[in-house]
């Protein structure tokens, strides 16, 4: 079960990675628009159509980005990914014995799979009848 929670953080991890990297290349460029306004108005300072332009990408950008990484921070905090659990179901082989057990799934199960483990009712084979996932029913919510 801890491999689980590992691989499920590690996950997200890699998504956070990739929104901070998206991040960080936008506020690159948003303070090379600013530093080009600047620079143009260095230059010029009665044109301010492209200072003013570059200005507002810049600026602009910088919001986003900033926002964006904010809301990655607040999110991947409360993103949970839900690795479902994968149940086998083992079945006595003997017709009149009426043995059933369920475990968790392990490496190498698959159906019709002849199990060393005797029965523990008759000392009869025991077989992986059925492989699935558990699904979790969702709350109920009633409108008022």
């Amino acid at each position: 079960m801890e491999h689980d929670h590992n691989q499920t953080s590690a996950s997200t991890k890699k998504i956070s990675n990739y929104v901070n990297l998206i991040v960080i290349i936008v506020v690159v460029i948003s303070f090379a628009s600013i530093v080009v306004a600047a620079y143009l108005y260095a230059i010029n300072p009665n044109d301010l159509a492209p200072v003013a332009a570059y200005s507002i990408i810049g600026l602009v950008a910088l919001a986003m980005s900033l926002f964006t990484f904010y809301q990655s921070r607040r999110q991947t905090t409360d993103m949970k990914i839900e690795i479902p659990k994968v149940m086998t179901t083992i079945q006595c082989t003997v017709k009149t014995c009426d043995v059933k057990t369920v475990r968790e799934f392990q490496r190498g199960d698959y159906v019709y799979k002849e199990l060393d483990v005797p029965c523990q009712k008759c000392s009869g084979k025991q077989m992986i009848t059925a492989i699935y996932k558990e699904v979790k029913e969702k709350e109920k919510t009633y409108n008022v």
